[in-house]
């Protein structure tokens, strides 16, 4: 009886699997688990809370100031641009939180134990992969803007009483907005990437922070003693990516092409080298 249902049932897929079919099971799975919501949310949160914190305390601090007098290294507080700059002063809890989205996505398979089914349903193990990226990319990209947006919203009246320019139409909004949505899906795509040469949340998440966290703080040290190490620390990760953005914040000496150029690289070559050996090793 069960070998009746199964041949129509072939027969009217045609034995075929679509990346779109893929993409939609992704979807449905992912969206299921309460740790995706959890994490969406949790994101959105940080970003406008450190977003409202961050205008309250330049807002405070220049209200305060004494009238005539200027603080050392306030100079450029009461600009646009720096206004922009410190709404988007959670930029890099948002790389943290959805890094860690993008890794969950690829080990939670291997975790849990789900791969097996996940690639007996589509033995094109590459397609999986194409699908988790369109996905994830397609996601922390929106949940970003989301945040962006809601945190203008929420800090625009916070702003104004303090006489600060919250300008949505400026080139540094623009460049804050677009490009830390790309610094966010970078983060992602490593995150993805680590889960799938990792096969291990924790592994993967750890990888994550240290990449994003840890080594920023120990190039901080170095560059305080050495001046060569300059030259490599400007092509890390955080540094491209918050450089785009945040201009201001993250000063570098590359142009924005280059910027890019090694940004696309921190995305590629991790994602190449996941899919290879995706190929290559065992499901289990």
């Amino acid at each position: 009886m069960s070998t009746e249902l199964a041949a129509p049932s072939a027969a009217r897929t045609g034995g075929k699997v679509s990346l779109g079919g893929v993409l939609r099971s992704e979807m449905i799975r992912f969206f299921s688990l309460n740790s995706t919501r959890i994490l969406i949310l949790v994101s959105i949160v940080v970003y406008v809370g450190i977003a409202a914190i961050g205008i309250w305390g330049v807002g405070s601090l220049m209200q305060n100031m004494p009238a005539g007098e200027q603080i050392p290294g306030t100079e450029m507080m009461g600009s646009t641009d720096f206004a922009v700059e410190t709404l988007a002063s959670g930029l890099m809890f948002s790389q943290l939180i959805l890094g860690v989205l993008g890794v969950l996505l690829f080990s939670g398979e291997f975790t849990t134990g789900s791969a097996v089914s996940t690639f007996l349903a589509s033995p094109q193990r590459l397609r999986v992969m194409a699908a988790k990226i369109i996905m994830i990319t397609v996601l922390t990209a929106v949940v970003q803007l989301v945040s962006t947006l809601a945190a203008y919203l929420v800090c625009r009246p916070l702003a104004e009483n303090y006489s600060l320019t919250l300008d949505m139409g400026s080139e540094a909004f623009a460049r804050m907005l677009w490009y830390g949505v790309l610094a966010v899906v970078m983060a992602a795509l490593i995150g993805l990437a680590l889960g799938g040469l990792l096969r291990n949340s924790a592994g993967g998440i750890t990888s994550l922070v240290a990449l994003f966290f840890v080594l920023p703080m120990i190039a901080q040290i170095l560059m305080a003693v050495t001046d060569w190490f300059k030259d490599y620390a400007r092509f890390m990760p955080d540094q491209l990516g918050l450089g785009l953005a945040l201009p201001l914040s993250y000063p570098s000496t590359l142009e924005t092409w280059q910027q890019l150029l090694g940004v696309a690289g921190w995305i590629l070559i991790p994602l190449i080298l996941a899919g290879v050996l995706l190929k290559s090793r065992d499901i289990k």
